[in-house]
């Protein structure tokens, strides 16, 4: 099967599967230096631990990156109730366990849809967010405290597609800005129980949608072949190449009866030098 026509430097919007554990700017650079395009940026962040839709626009279509961050995002996932962490999510351990046994489906079902529609949400410290000029994570990781606003985002849609408690998956349909981690923290303080993401998956962005994606090896075949060294022809220069270097030969005196004479005068005291006791000037 061929693959399809790329124009990075005119404008491409590339959609790409983002793997685990990878930064949104670890996708960037490698696509970057993969297929070599000098102006690229991403649509979106995804957190390390999420994976799913990362949209690159390269070219002039960077121009469109505000407008595709602006549409709706889809997401997929798993929470765990009973358990609390600071990051709300598996980047830092469990700090708090409490019970969720006594929940029955009619409770989580009612509390999840309280959360439908225009809410106010405080993004996790362990985020993007700047704070005095400096990212909440890097406060976070220092140890440091630090106040964040928070915001008003959409739920438009927030359904549980399996229930076996301790977890949960769920299907969430959100605006711009809402942080998927915080939401698995605001539920778990409305059923009293704690919990925290496990697992996500960003499945759209407006019209776009994972299905359609490029995984990470399928960005590497497209990378273009590297251009060949050029062979120079037999008998040509290379300018690139060092002249070879130039050998200096010692010059050799004719011999006659003088030289010959000095020569054998200077060999007999070189011997007598080197057959001198070997105690003379020893301690």
């Amino acid at each position: 099967m061929s693959q399809p026509a790329f124009d990075f430097e005119a404008g491409e919007i590339l959609l790409l599967d983002k793997p685990l554990t990878w930064t949104s700017f670890d996708v960037v650079r490698k696509v970057k230096n993969t297929l070599r395009i000098r102006k690229i940026g991403h649509a979106g962040t995804l957190d390390p631990l999420a994976t799913g839709l990362l949209i690159l626009c390269t070219g002039k279509k960077t121009k469109q990156i505000d407008q595709i961050q602006a549409q709706e995002k889809e997401y997929t996932g798993t929470f765990r109730l009973g358990q609390t962490t600071l990051s709300f999510d598996l980047e830092t351990p469990v700090d708090a366990s409490l019970p969720y046994e006594h929940l029955t489906e009619a409770d989580i079902q009612a509390a999840v849809q309280s959360f439908v529609g225009l809410i106010n949400q405080t993004p996790p410290i362990y985020s993007a967010v700047k704070v005095n000029g400096e990212r909440a994570y890097e406060l976070a990781r220092r140890g440091d405290s630090a106040e964040i606003k928070s915001k008003q985002i959409e739920i438009k849609s927030f359904e549980l597609t399996r229930i076996a408690l301790p977890e949960i998956d769920f299907r969430v349909v959100c605006s711009k800005g809402t942080y998927i981690r915080s939401l698995a923290r605001d539920l778990g303080l409305a059923l009293g129980c704690g919990a925290h993401l496990t697992a996500l998956v960003r499945t759209r962005i407006g019209q776009y949608r994972l299905e359609d994606a490029l995984t990470m090896e399928a960005v590497q075949a497209l990378a273009p072949p590297r251009p060949a060294r050029p062979e120079t022809p037999a008998g040509a220069t290379n300018p690139n190449q060092r002249p070879p270097r130039r050998r200096i030969q010692a010059y050799v005196a004719p011999t006659s009866p003088e030289n010959l004479a000095a020569s054998e005068l200077g060999r007999n005291m070189d011997s007598t030098a080197d057959s001198a006791p070997a105690s003379l000037g020893a301690d």
